[in-house]
């Protein structure tokens, strides 16, 4: 009977898996928002994207045929004939009122090695009317998880959401409305940001913590592991937001995913902790804490700010991957992690499911870049 129970969940989950797996993992920096209101009655967004999403998004409807070689001059051109298409999926309403939107191209960022543009930064604006209270936000241009920083220029402290997709904003307060944030409103805002990179945003992430736990059951293995993936990421995350690290995310996007893939396929051709499991471990969580970092710096913090925000982000992940692998623990290896059917009904097959995954992501993300 439990065999049989294991089974099925072992069936649920890999369903779970390969089905988001078809269509993507979590990705860093591929698109960022800041919303700022200025003293003089308008709004400004900056929006940073990849150019070839965008294109592939508003070609059609611009009537623009397909180009396989693009450079920073026909994504510019295509771009800057195409601002009403692009301000039409904008929508920044204040106190429920839409506000016009105008669009143009600020910039076009080219990388050193390669004609294809690296990303290209847009900006939206518009009035703000008298006496506003709160304002939303929302982009029909984006099929992933963005963050939307909010600010505003006559002083207080950023203030960040991560939105799926078209999805629109909740409320942001606008100054004179509310008190200015305390530490522990920062603290507690970060923290929330670094859980939910992790779940339910961080979908790499989660993988990878499951290949770290079933390798086996046993407890000290997953300690060891847990242990040098954690000072790791928290080494280098700290690192690369104060700029001594520094690797582009097309190159650290794809090391993420072929790390998920190693650890699954490592678990299926051993059950037990090698010499160099934890030392493999240790040097993906290096990658890994690029990787966050990619996402909190994203939120471009002001400098008061980035020691109270880096820690909390942090803890915000750890409790992430301890709620990750806590929940496996209880919702399977808890009643049948002892069975001697154990690794072959629910290990093997779910690791598959990861390496699968995780082998789909690299090719995807090298191909994107």
């Amino acid at each position: 009977m439990m065999a049989k129970l294991a089974q099925r969940l072992a069936q649920v989950l890999l369903l779970c898996l390969l089905w988001p797996a078809a269509a993507s993992g979590h990705e860093i920096g591929t698109s960022n928002v800041r919303l700022t209101l200025h003293d003089d009655r308008t709004w400004s967004a900056e929006i940073a994207t990849a150019p070839t999403a965008l294109a592939s998004k508003i070609g059609p409807q611009a009537g623009q045929p397909r180009v396989a070689d693009l450079t920073a001059d026909i994504v510019r051109t295509r771009l800057n004939a195409a601002t009403q298409i692009i301000a039409d999926y904008i929508e920044v309403r204040f106190d429920g009122a839409v506000s016009p939107v105008r669009v143009s191209v600020v910039q076009v960022e080219m990388p050193a090695d390669n004609a294809l543009p690296a990303f290209v930064v847009l900006r939206a604006e518009g009035p703000v009317p008298a006496n506003a209270k709160v304002v939303t936000w929302r982009y029909g241009l984006v099929y992933s998880t963005y963050a939307v920083v909010f600010a505003e220029e006559s002083g207080g402290s950023p203030v960040t959401q991560w939105l799926d997709s078209d999805a629109e904003s909740k409320p942001f307060d606008i100054r004179g409305s509310r008190p200015p944030p305390s530490r522990l409103d920062i603290v507690l805002q970060y923290l929330t940001l670094g859980f939910e990179h992790i779940v339910p945003e961080g979908l790499d992430h989660i993988l990878f913590v499951l290949g770290i736990f079933l390798l086996t059951p046993r407890l000290k293995p997953i300690l060891v592991q847990v242990t040098a993936f954690t000072i790791a990421h928290s080494v280098t995350l700290g690192l690369t937001m104060y700029g001594v690290l520094s690797l582009p995310s097309h190159i650290v996007e794809p090391l993420i995913s072929l790390s998920i893939a190693y650890v699954a396929i490592e678990n299926i051709v051993t059950s037990r902790l090698t010499p160099w499991r934890p030392v493999l471990v240790f040097g993906f969580g290096l990658i890994h804490g690029m990787g966050f970092a990619g996402a909190l710096s994203e939120l471009r913090l002001p400098r008061e700010e980035i020691i109270p925000a880096l820690i909390s982000f942090n803890v915000g992940i750890e409790l992430a991957q301890l709620a990750v692998i806590a929940a496996a623990y209880f919702a399977v290896s808890f009643w049948v992690g002892d069975k001697y059917w154990y690794r072959a009904r629910v290990v093997m097959p779910v690791c598959a499911a990861i390496a699968a995954a995780g082998l789909f992501w690299t090719v995807q993300r090298i191909l994107e870049t």
